[in-house]
């Protein structure tokens, strides 16, 4: 579903990322872990075209994200993204959140693009909440509905950067339910995240980087019980402990 191939790219004279290779097959979930500053959501971003890179290639179901003529907007209709910070629209209600991206995008009616809003938004467990604005919700419920956002739009796949991060600690659970539930569902996900209890139950691989190198991109159980990297074993042993 994801190809990742040798892909590099430079802010300036700074190299963010550095030959980077990767796959995620269909229905696969891969998480995407390391220090700060290592190029982890740049590399996710480089998926949906986000972030333009120098070198390389990356294809989303056959489709080059770096050609020229890849009409990226249509790409990134297909490919659900949820950020650290929500990035709801304040000045909509939660229902309207859900319904404009597909109504304007997708071309969906305004009863077909309602119905599958209020769909999603029950599937999070936040049917009760469709008239409220972002700032009436708490930061899990926010990202919450982000994840129904994306949703709506029939993604082929899913791309987190870092949903968590940005959450109160007793938020964090109720967000990667939510997650879990995709992944048992077969969802296609790709996961910046330093939540390691959540990389155990549902990661089949582990991408492991530091320096803008992917260093280790081992199955899951591999990478938690013998991971080949001095650089990996000490990350380990910090984030766990």
């Amino acid at each position: 579903m994801i190809e990742i191939e040798h892909v590099s790219k430079w802010y300036g004279a700074f190299q963010v990322l550095s030959d980077c290779s990767t796959q995620v097959a269909r229905g696969d979930v891969v998480v995407v872990c390391g220090p700060s500053g290592s190029g982890k959501s740049t590399l996710i971003k480089t998926v949906n075209g986000l972030e333009p890179f120098q070198q390389g290639s990356v294809r989303v179901d056959g489709i080059s994200v770096g050609d020229p003529k890849t009409d990226l907007r249509k790409l990134r209709a297909h490919i659900g993204m949820v950020f650290q910070n929500f990035e709801l629209f304040p000045h909509l209600s939660v229902r309207e959140n859900l319904t404009l991206a597909q109504v304007k995008v997708l071309g969906r009616g305004k009863d077909e693009a309602n119905q599958r809003g209020l769909a999603y938004l029950d599937r999070v467990g936040l049917l009760a909440h469709q008239d409220k604005y972002p700032n009436q919700l708490s930061g899990g419920q926010q990202q919450r509905v982000a994840i129904a956002r994306a949703l709506c739009m029939d993604p082929k796949a899913m791309l987190f950067d870092e949903p968590t991060s940005a959450l109160d600690p007793e938020m964090v659970g109720e967000v990667l339910e939510v997650m879990v539930g995709l992944a048992q569902e077969g969802m296609t996900m790709m996961v910046v995240t330093h939540e390691m209890g959540f990389a155990r139950k549902v990661a089949d691989r582990i991408v492991f980087m530091d320096g803008g190198h992917i260093v280790e991109d081992s199955p899951k159980d591999a990478f938690f019980d013998a991971p080949r990297s001095e650089r990996a074993r000490d990350f380990l042993a910090r984030i766990i402990h």
